[in-house]
């Protein structure tokens, strides 16, 4: 079985079969969308191959499904040759080639998923040795002869050796990951179908990988124009990931970015330690290292660089190395810096393509009143894709006559000479389309506006501001289920980034929602025109603010939401603006230190607070006794902020209901609390830490929320305990403590949980056992514990479990559960394929 599982026995017939498929995949039209499909999973498993056959790996399967992976190999090239040299005439043959073609491909994802599944374990299984060799040598370390010590010292190298390499693995793993972190350097997923980029793609190659003289190209053109899509094609063009592998850097750059910030998202790709640089000459030298250490080809991509921060490429201007290429998206054309290359809208051709996707008219010939009207429309939205997309996606299903009154009004605005303006115009048009039924979805569009450009809004957010301002909108599906109807409008886009998640919860923390900058602008815009002023979205202006605010004869209004974008120039000290009639206030800085404003003091209606620093690391937050005064407040959302004096004073927030902290600073504030936590917050029903990487527990006090029905810990990989009367909450529902890396077990006090209904503690992988009594959970129904891999067998007394209905777990776990099911007869037991990104292992960059 080695012999046939080793590198070079597999890797043989791999080869022969992935250089077949390349030289027919081109040639042959009959079977194209099937060998297309085979093309992207050879190039999926090619890497898992090479790796296989570099460590002479083997695998853990039995010796017969191994032979059949080889022998599918092995017939795959003269089966595709067939395919290739098959007639027209012999097209009775194409369905039984077709099986044929889908028995192969079956076969090869089944070989990609079980080498993912090998490649993660090891990974996990070398972070958990390294780790309790790690305890043993600081044991030793500390307690051993002094003879001892340069041994140790040695050792302790060799370690942070096998750290480095057991990181690589990660990296590798985790390429098409995304990392929650301010900056995500990630190159973003580019539309399904897009048109007109073929030619621009092809010269922007040979610009900057053929060209050794450029160094940076400004890639410009009006908003909407398809900048960031072409971008996105060009990072993912299999010619530029050749040439640069994993040195692709992709930025969103907003108009608060500055250098320090973008090498600091740099430094985190290469690094968990990121650095706060003291000034932008520190930052330069940093890069000035990096780049030569690297020694290979490195691009970065600036996307969507405004006017403002032209000090940016200035200063990455002077930073030029041989291999170091820079592609800069942009409105403006920053003469001087660099080469040029425009971006023309689409042709007539092309746009009518793209409306018809859009429309889903599919390809059949329209008749001709309706080939003449898509072709006003076409030609109204002047080529500009963001406009012809979201036009289109309006019309979808309706009828000629409201083609026709949409084509009217696109024509009204055909003098306006500004090209931004004009598409927004047209974009403004599909949202006044909207009938009434649809009126909540434009409710919820321009909210998107209180949140700044250029930032990933988190949909948990969201959540909790539409709980409160919108009536229907109180569960979390029908929030999530809004934001799916402006994806399908193409007012938004919403992101998964651990998409096996969404499979089995209802918990949407790795949800977030982006949008084109000219959306969120038609969404302030429309702010504005709403006579009842219900919402106010102030921008980053300092001390000057709306004359509305500062003036009491005009202080009449009364905005149900106040969101207000600032950063070190903006005054907390303002005491005379008076906004009682907010219920939902959400905060955007980016500073070392923020103050609460002082007028918050005074929104007696306020419900809903939403606080986000957007510098990289977590800001120190002040002021907080202001909300002590609020009667009415019953959510808080905390994102990058240190809070380690909100626990010294007492103060009660009776009216609160929800708390969420997420990559915050909490560890100090959790271990000084001299209070007793149950009397500050009496009413609290839950609470949501995420990726605090300084968060090791929780007070004891906490056991006193008796009112609490939701604990969710996930991603603190810090948390080795939780308190041990936790078996007080009697009416806990939910228990969620997703990747705690280092929790060991569960308190006993848990089987008093009798309230409990989802327990989730999937990629706990330091869990050994469950406690004996688990199956006291009378009222448990759904358990998650996919990859606990260090978990070896479960306690007779699951027998006991009363109502449970689903058990989610991966393939090793469910074998713990097969001696249990013939007496379990209710459960469904279901496998949950993991995605191998293993984001959750890489701590918060604090």
């Amino acid at each position: 079985m080695a012999d046939l599982a080793a590198g070079g026995a597999m890797g043989l017939p791999f080869t022969v079969l992935y250089e077949v498929i390349k030289e027919v995949v081109i040639k042959t039209a009959m079977f194209e969308p099937l060998l297309k499909e085979l093309d992207f999973t050879i190039d999926s498993l090619k890497p898992l191959i090479e790796e296989m056959d570099k460590y002479n790996k083997v695998l853990d399967r039995p010796e017969k499904e191994l032979r059949e992976f080889k022998v599918q190999m092995e017939k795959g090239p003269e089966l595709i040759r067939k395919c290739a040299n098959l007639s027209k005439w012999q097209s009775y043959k194409k369905y039984k080639y077709s099986n044929q073609l889908l028995e192969l491909q079956n076969s090869l994802q089944k070989l990609q998923f079980l080498l993912s599944v090998q490649q993660a374990r090891d990974v996990k299984q070398t972070l958990a040795v390294t780790k309790n060799i790690e305890t043993v040598v600081l044991r030793i370390d500390g307690e051993g002869p002094a003879g001892w010590k340069e041994g140790m010292n040695d050792m302790k190298e060799t370690l942070e050796e096998v750290k480095i390499i057991t990181g690589t693995m990660v990296k590798r793993i985790d390429q098409k990951g995304e990392v929650q972190s301010q900056i995500d350097s990630e190159v973003p997923a580019s539309p399904r179908v897009t048109v007109g980029l073929d030619v621009p793609l092809m010269e922007l190659k040979m610009k900057l990988l053929k060209d050794d003289e450029v160094t940076m190209l400004v890639l410009t053109a009006p908003g909407g124009s398809g900048k960031t899509t072409l971008a996105t094609k060009f990072c993912q063009d299999k010619d530029v990931q050749g040439k640069f592998k994993n040195n692709i850097f992709f930025f969103t750059v907003s108009k608060k970015s500055n250098f320090n910030l973008i090498v600091q998202g740099l430094h985190q790709r290469k690094s968990t330690d990121v650095p706060s640089f003291p000034d932008e000459a520190t930052a330069v030298k940093w890069l000035h290292k990096f780049l030569k250490e690297e020694d290979v080809p490195v691009l970065l991509v600036l996307d969507d660089v405004w006017s403002e921060s032209k000090s940016i490429l200035e200063t990455f201007d002077e930073v030029k190395m041989p291999n170091f290429k820079i592609l800069v998206t942009s409105r403006s054309q920053f003469p001087g810096y660099g080469s040029l290359y425009h971006l023309q809208s689409l042709n007539d051709i092309d746009a009518m393509k793209l409306l018809r996707h859009s429309a889903s008219l599919g390809d059949g010939s329209f008749n001709f009143q309706w080939n003449r009207l898509a072709k006003k429309i076409v030609e109204h939205c002047k080529g500009y894709p963001l406009a012809i997309d979201v036009v289109g996606k309006s019309l979808r299903g309706k009828s000629y006559e409201l083609w026709c009154k949409r084509e009217m009004e696109l024509s009204k605005s055909d003098s306006i000479i500004d090209s931004e303006t004009e598409v927004l115009l047209r974009l403004k048009s599909s949202l006044d389309a909207l009938n009434e039924q649809e009126a909540i979805i434009k409710e919820c569009f321009v909210d998107l506006g209180s949140f700044p450009e250029g930032q990933r809004i988190p949909v948990v957010a969201l959540i909790d501001m539409w709980a409160e301002l919108h009536e229907g909108l109180g569960k979390d599906v029908l929030a999530v289920a809004n934001l799916q109807e402006l994806t399908s409008q193409s007012l938004a886009d919403l992101v998964v980034t651990r998409k096996e998640i969404m499979e089995v919860d209802d918990y949407y923390s790795e949800h977030f929602v982006t949008q084109h900058d000219l959306l969120r602008q038609l969404a302030v815009y429309e702010a504005k025109l709403d006579s009842s002023k219900k919402r106010l979205i102030i921008g980053n202006c300092g001390d000057n603010l709306p004359k509305c605010l500062t003036e009491q004869k005009d202080q009449l209004i009364k905005p149900r939401l106040l969101s207000i974008s600032s950063d070190e120039t903006f005054s907390t000290n303002l005491h005379n603006i008076h906004l009682a009639a907010v219920e939902v206030l959400v905060l955007n800085f980016n500073a070392k230190n923020y103050a609460l404003p002082e007028f918050v003091e005074k929104m007696i209606n306020l419900k809903v607070l939403i606080i986000t620093n957007h510098g990289f690391l977590p800001a120190e937050l002040s002021n907080f006794h202001l909300l002590d005064s609020l009667p009415n407040l019953k959510r808080i959302r905390l994102e990058r902020v240190s809070i380690p004096s909100i626990t010294k004073n007492s103060i009660q927030l009776k009216s609160l209901k929800k708390i969420s902290l997420f990559m915050c600073s909490i560890g100090q504030a959790f271990s000084n609390c001299s209070f007793d936590i149950s009397d500050a917050l009496p009413n609290l029903e839950e609470l949501n830490i995420d990726y605090c990487n300084d968060f090791v527990g929780l007070p004891d006090t906490i056991c006193n929320l008796v009112r609490l029905r939701k604990l969710s810990i996930t991603n603190c990989h810090k948390l080795s305990a939780l308190p041990k009367e936790i078996g007080k909450l009697d009416m806990l529902e939910v228990l969620r403590l997703r990747s705690c890396t280092d929790l060991v077990k569960l308190p006993c006090s848990v089987m008093n949980l009798g309230s409990l209904s989802f327990l989730d503690i999937s990629d706990c992988f330091s869990i050994v056992e469950l406690p004996e009594d688990i199956g006291d959970l009378s009222g448990l129904r759904k358990i998650n514990m996919s990859q606990c891999s260090r978990l070896k067998e479960l306690p007779l007394s699951v027998l006991d479990f009363e109502n449970i209905e689903e058990v989610i777990c991966d393939e090793e776990t469910k074998e713990l559960w097969e001696p249990f099911l013939p007496m379990l007869h209710s459960v469904a037991v279901r496998v949950v394929k993991q995605e191998f990104n293993l984001n959750w292992l890489q701590k918060s960059q604090f």
